[in-house]
């Protein structure tokens, strides 16, 4: 099985590429879409995991012209960033699946392998509800500059119970809460 895994982040993908070469699949990196071509119509490949966000591109416009070139390929959209949009949005776009990160590898050949959903207790890939909220909140102070007032109008709660919210803890993402 040889697949291409296409992130911004050099480290991870060094990362992953070698966990999957220790199962025995071979993995070809992209950190950006024009790369992520480039490798697709090189050789023929079975799989591809793709983050959401590409520095300033959108993984999701790289879907389609992957299905274009192998339509047999699993494309798997991964992201840190995940949201009910994004995920629609993604399947829409034609991928076989979508991920949070952070994601086992174990979790990653399930679904590249497409094998059957496995039952909520062996399922290693599920992020409490608690840290994905957390990450979320995170995200929307990113995007305000660290700016409360504009983070909670952009998540749609109040200000003070965005603070309330703020002044606990994060809960761990392998913990369940």
């Amino acid at each position: 099985m040889k697949g291409l895994l296409v992130d911004d982040d050099a480290l991870f993908l060094r990362t992953l590429q070698r966990a999957l070469l220790k199962r025995g699949i071979e993995a070809v990196t992209a950190e950006d879409s024009a790369g992520a071509l480039e490798a697709a119509r090189a050789s023929p490949l079975d799989f591809a995991l793709v983050d959401l966000k590409i520095g300033k591109e959108s993984g999701l416009r790289l879907i389609g012209p992957l299905k274009e070139i192998r339509r047999e390929m699993r494309v798997v959209m991964m992201t840190g960033y995940a949201s009910v949009a994004t995920a629609v949005e993604a399947i829409k776009a034609g991928a076989d699946d979508y991920l949070l990160k952070p994601v086992s590898v174990e979790a990653i050949l399930r679904v590249i392998a497409d094998d059957a959903e496995p039952a909520p207790e062996e399922d290693d890939s599920m992020i409490p509800l608690g840290r994905l909220e957390w990450e979320h909140i995170q995200q929307a102070l990113r995007a305000t500059d660290g700016n409360i007032s504009a983070a909670a109008r952009m998540l749609g709660v109040h200000r003070r119970s965005l603070q309330r919210k703020l002044g606990k803890k994060p809960p761990n993402a392998s913990e369940p809460e």
